[in-house]
């Protein structure tokens, strides 16, 4: 929040509120306090500091301190960041020491009661000083990490802009020579952003961050505690093993994502000792001169030396699809597109050439400050939250079913050790340990399938943020469109409408012949100058016009080029024995020229009526150009006072045509039920037709950039469902249109390639970045990095995504409602007989074993090709509400019933230990009886499944492993009562699923109790 007088200015517009200041900063404090905030305060008035929370003292314009505050800065305001973002991590370290002496508690309490060692009491002791260790570490790792975080970026105080060249090049300590080499190294930055490294190590801690493993971890050691130590390390074992191979998959995408960086990394053409040479674009410092000249990448900030017929592709900063003419005169504008006189790094030069001075780079550039805007913003991924859900969900359980068995055991009299170590395995065994590995497989499977399809995931955990996807927001400039100017359509005499290149007449094709005439020949294959000349020609080729088209036999004689002071390109040739002057250029420089519309004289006022048309073919967002001629056109040598006389012909209109593929995709993704959002910095007309055109509308409405500033967010909530395209669109409103709608618990997708979509991009739930195209700050933002700049492969990434939750249903299945039938026949059997029909070791056996592998089988099963449009309806919420809840039921059921059956016939023809081990194996064969039934034909799943089932045979015929895992070797008979139970329960497996939906329809469903009126 700001407050005072300076509250308005745009160096704190990003704040989320504005307050009174001055004499009421003291009540305005107080009354943040009584909503309940806790209110830091940075200020150098004392009543207010003294009122606050936490006063960090900053001095007054005459230096003198504010004494009573808690904090004092030495003059820098920027360093109160880091006291905020400490406050943050406080409260983060102390929650997580809360949770630490929690589990320490039980820990303790376990180990004491279950101990058998001589002192008991020590091992609770013991846990607590773990426990305090583990927390005073991560402590310190948390300050650390917080010290090492780069200072916040503040934008440049130099209006280089409106500075003569002289004068920049003083201010920046640099010369027309450029710098000496030692000058240069001397001056670069050395705390710039660099591209993250990577290394096996981080990536392995960056997967074992999810929500089961501190679960698994605490389970690892009460198992120790109660003397289960072998039971303890096959659980950490597998939890580490998990998190090894995600590790490695996350390192290898890491190196691909770094060697994508490399290979397109920018490079630049800077004078050093007189001399040019080319050098990394990171390597560049304030003072170098750069020469830039066509279709390269700009590598920095500059203020431009000299400039040369000089036009600048500015969208990837400011989403402007039309080239920007660029001038060494000093300019006063506060918009960057308006800023003529600098070039911007991640800009491409489009015509012309010219020389800059380096003003500012890395991270102090406008694209490396909009990189970092949202740096830090992103929401957590839906993988954790859903994670943390099935943890909330199980551990309860687990817990109950314990204190359960525990219960019962101390009801029949048995020992408390016994008792409590039963419970303890049994909450252990519980608990689902291959979850976290089976949602990352699954991802890295579904990675590594789409980038056979050209698609780089940056992270695998992006995968299930596609399935999630309600709301696609697209950038229009390169993303939807080509990204590159061409002709769209031809206007005959006054006609402020025009005709599309594909529908031309012949008075059209003498208008585009015209022009072509005014334009330059191509040389060796080289591209053209000016990037409308080359859309003119290639347009002129898709229409089949030529140079001689209504003129037979036309030569070149002469010309004039281009220039900015000029406004027109005139070319005079020869068709038989007469002279033709042809002109293209801006309307107003040509129409002025102009002596005739179609055979008739025209005065002023026709002049305006023909630059009138022109205007409306212009609010269309369209690029205009001119053309007229004159027939009969005098010798001599052609000058710009020659060029006068001019018979006017039409207009020439330009635009950023649509991809081919682009309406195809967009209908698929509405069908799938996506919100399309189409942003851009384009006249709404422009962004309105192009809407059109590829079926971005559907019935929704075109809002500005503008109308959005006018809004708050409350009326905003309302107009967002309703919207189809913001134009006039900047990286803010794009940034605002993001967290609104995931405000509104929308999961928003971001595609673009600019630096100007870095910001949305990053804070979005997916960032999609189109790589070809993509500057370094959106690649370095994204997720998911396209490298094909086809939408189908993000069409194919969302489908790779909702295939995913349908997978991970299934699976889900398999592990957790497997746990559930698992807890219910440990309950069964603990009340009938006082002990857990099944040891903790046991129960390990099967959730690692046995019912791993084939749920991996059945997580990482590619989707289907005919499948692909039923995918597109999965998601987490039709894959993981009810059909989830359904699959888990009838699975913990059927589990639970093969079980019981095998053990209570065993326990009637033998021994206990028959018993037990006939129960292991129904109530394995029941699992994967039902896994092969949901399987279908999946080879993979088959493969799987039967291999458990041999392993198992295998453990219990063998006498020493048998041994091991409590079980005893089992004869025919044995095996026929667990293999009939395991068949009868796959075969009510069949008929479940309609008696429990039937049960979940009969439930009323909870409503929320209405308000009194």
């Amino acid at each position: 929040m700001t407050a005072g007088a300076h509250a308005a200015d745009a160096s704190v517009r990003e704040a989320d509120a504005v307050s009174e200041g001055g004499d009421r900063l003291p009540d305005s404090v107080r009354a943040l306090q009584r909503d309940g905030d806790g209110v830091l305060l940075l200020s150098h008035n004392r009543n207010a500091l003294l009122a606050a929370d936490i006063g960090v003292g900053i001095t007054d314009p005459q230096g003198r301190p504010p004494w009573g505050a808690d904090l004092y800065l030495d003059g820098d305001p920027a360093s109160a960041v880091v006291i905020v973002e400490a406050c943050r991590t406080a409260r983060e370290t102390a929650l997580r020491g809360v949770r630490l002496a929690q589990a320490a508690a039980v820990i303790g309490a376990t180990a004491v009661l279950a101990g058998r060692a001589r002192r008991p009491a020590a091992r609770g002791v013991t846990a607590f000083n773990a426990a305090a260790a583990l927390g005073t570490a991560a402590g310190v790792w948390s300050a650390v990490r917080l010290l090492r975080r780069p200072p916040p970026l503040t934008a440049s105080q130099h209006p280089w802009h409106a500075m003569a060249p002289a004068t920049v090049l003083a201010r920046a300590g640099g010369s027309d020579g450029g710098l000496t080499a030692e000058e240069a190294r001397a001056r670069v930055d050395p705390t710039g952003e660099r591209p993250p490294t990577t290394s096996l190590g981080r990536a392995y801690l960056a997967e074992m961050a999810n929500p089961l493993t501190p679960v698994l971890g605490a389970g690892a050691a009460m198992s120790a505690s109660v003397g289960a130590v072998l039971d303890a390390v096959v659980i950490v074992a597998v939890t580490a093993l998990s998190g090894l191979f995600g590790g490695f998959q996350r390192h290898r995408t890491d190196r691909a994502v770094a060697h994508l960086r490399r290979e397109s990394a920018v490079m630049a053409k800077v004078v050093r000792d007189g001399e040019e040479i080319t050098v990394p674009a990171e390597e560049l410092a304030v003072g170098d001169v750069v020469n830039l000249n066509p279709g390269e990448v700009v590598p920095a900030d500059g203020r431009l030396l000299e400039a040369h017929h000089m036009e600048v592709d500015e969208s990837a900063l400011t989403g402007e699809s039309l080239p920007v003419a660029k001038n060494v005169a000093p300019v006063l504008a506060s918009e960057l597109g308006n800023r003529t006189s600098m070039v911007y790094e991640g800009t491409t030069v489009a015509a012309g050439h010219g020389r800059a001075v380096v003003v500012a780079t890395g991270t102090a550039t406008e694209a490396g400050r909009a990189a970092a805007d949202g740096r830090g913003a992103a929401p957590s991924v839906g993988v954790e939250r859903r994670l943390a859900r099935i943890t909330r969900t199980t551990l309860p359980v687990a817990l109950g079913s314990a204190a359960a068995v525990v219960a019962a055991g101390m009801l029949r009299g048995r020992p408390t050790r016994d008792t409590v170590g039963a419970g303890v395995g049994l909450a252990v065994a519980s608990v689902p340990e291959g979850l976290p590995f089976l949602v990352s497989a699954a991802q890295l499977a579904s990675a590594r399938r789409l980038s056979a399809r050209g698609a780089l995931v940056r992270d695998p955990r992006a995968i299930e943020a596609a399935g999630r996807t309600d709301v696609l927001c697209f950038d229009k400039t390169g993303t939807l469109t080509q990204g590159r100017i061409s002709l769209v359509a031809v206007a005959v005499g006054g006609d402020g409408d025009g005709r599309p290149l594909e529908s031309l007449a012949d008075e059209h094709d003498a208008v585009l012949a015209a022009a072509l005439r005014a334009t330059p020949c191509p040389h060796n294959g080289r591209e053209l100058e000016h990037a409308t000349d080359g859309a003119v020609t290639a347009g002129a080729k898709d229409a089949g016009v030529s140079r001689s088209t209504a003129a037979p036999g036309w030569r070149r004689t002469s010309s004039l080029p281009f220039e900015p002071s000029r406004g027109f390109h005139a070319t005079r040739g020869r068709c038989g024995k007469r002279r033709i002057l042809s002109v293209k250029g801006a309307p107003e420089e040509v129409v002025k020229r102009c002596a005739t519309l179609s055979g008739r004289r025209v005065d002023r006022k026709g002049r305006k009526a023909i630059l009138s048309a022109g205007e409306k073919l212009a609010a269309k967002g369209r690029r205009v150009l001119a053309v007229a001629e004159l027939r009969e056109a005098p010798g001599g040598k052609l000058t710009d006072e020659a060029v006068d006389g001019l018979e006017f012909l039409g207009f020439l209109a330009f635009a950023d045509r649509a991809r081919g593929s682009a309406r195809d995709a967009v209908s698929r993704l509405a069908d799938a039920g996506v919100h399309i959002v189409m942003i851009t910095g384009d006249h709404p007309g422009t962004a309105e037709s192009m809407a059109r055109e590829l079926g971005v509308l559907d019935g929704r409405r075109v809002v500005t950039g503008a109308e959005l500033d006018d809004l708050d967010d409350r009326a905003l909530d309302e107009l967002l469902p309703e919207v189809g395209v913001v134009a006039r669109g900047t990286p803010v409103h794009k940034v605002r249109v993001v967290q609104l709608f995931q405000r509104l618990g929308r999961t928003v997708a971001m595609t673009g390639d600019g630096a100007n979509d870095a910001p949305a991009i990053r804070l979005a739930d997916l960032g999609i970045a189109f790589g070809t195209r993509a500057t370094p700050a959106a690649r370095a933002a994204a997720d998911l990095v396209v490298t094909d700049d086809r939408l189908e492969t993000v069409l194919a990434a969302l489908v790779e995504g909702r295939a995913m939750w349908a997978s991970v249903r299934q699976a889900l299945a398999i592990l957790v409602g497997g746990n559930l039938g698992e807890i219910a026949f440990t309950l069964l059997g603990a009340a009938a007989t006082g002990t857990s029909p099944l040891t903790a070791r046991q129960l390990l056996r099967v959730n690692l074993f046995t019912d791993l592998a084939p749920a991996m089988a059945v997580a990482l099963r590619p989707p289907h090709p005919e499948a692909a449009e039923r995918m597109l309806h999965e998601g987490p919420e039709v894959s993981l509400g009810t059909a989830l809840t359904q699959e888990m039921v009838c699975r913990a059921v059927a589990t639970t019933v093969g079980a019981t059956l095998g053990w209570l016939a065993a326990r009637f023809t033998g021994r206990a230990a028959r018993a037990r081990t006939v129960a292991l194996v129904a109530l394995v064969g029941a699992q994967l009886g039902q896994t092969l039934v949901a399987g279908g034909r999946s080879r993979s799943i088959a493969i799987s499944s039967l291999g458990s089932m041999a392993a198992l045979a295998a453990v219990v015929q063998t006498p020493l492993v048998s041994q091991f895992f409590g079980c005893t070797p089992l004869g025919p008979i044995a095996w026929g009562i667990a293999l009939s139970a395991a068949a009868a329960a796959t075969v009510s497996s069949l008929f479940l699923p309609p008696l429990i939906a039937r049960v979940h329809a009969a439930v009323p469903e909870r409503r929320p109790a209405a308000s009194p009126s």
